[in-house]
């Protein structure tokens, strides 16, 4: 089953890549590795939830904020290169606007790995991660993503 195939079947679709909220690009392929900008889980004009995880937003709606920034990392991908020349996750990192005293960031990432793990299933989809907690993130989102993926060509 094709990466495509997967989201479809869990009723999902690709978004349009993000545009750009400043002097960069939504991505950049070199030798062999494509690297995504970060996305939050903004939709189109739509921002993304807005807030700080352990204050006024919670785990589990952060956790769902994250499987959206990964669809939107998933748009970026599908606009460079298709999904299906993704050889490989190489690596994901996820950034939680979260109360300082806040220890489960992995927790909120995992929204993400798992919508990932789903749509390139093992062989593909395993990857390294790095959940860090921020003070802030642009537009006031809760969580931001950023991948590296291997590419055939």
């Amino acid at each position: 089953m094709t990466p495509g195939q997967r989201l479809a079947k869990m009723g999902l679709a690709i978004p349009a890549p993000a545009s750009p909220m400043g002097a960069y690009f939504p991505s950049r392929i070199h030798r062999g590795e494509l690297w995504v900008s970060g996305c939050t889980a903004r939709a189109g004009n739509d921002p993304a939830l807005r807030g700080v995880v352990g204050e006024d937003v919670s785990i589990d709606d952060a956790q769902h904020q994250a499987e959206r920034a990964a669809l939107n990392l998933l748009g970026a991908i599908e606009a460079a290169v298709g999904l299906d020349s993704v050889a490989a996750l190489l690596h994901l990192r996820g950034y939680v606007r979260a109360v300082p005293d806040f220890d489960r960031h992995p927790v909120v990432v995992d929204g993400a790995s798992k919508l990932l793990l789903a749509v390139f299933g093992d062989a593909v989809g395993v990857h390294a991660r790095t959940a860090i907690g921020v003070a802030s993130l642009p537009g006031g989102a809760c969580v931001e993503l950023d991948l590296v993926a291997a590419v055939s060509a």
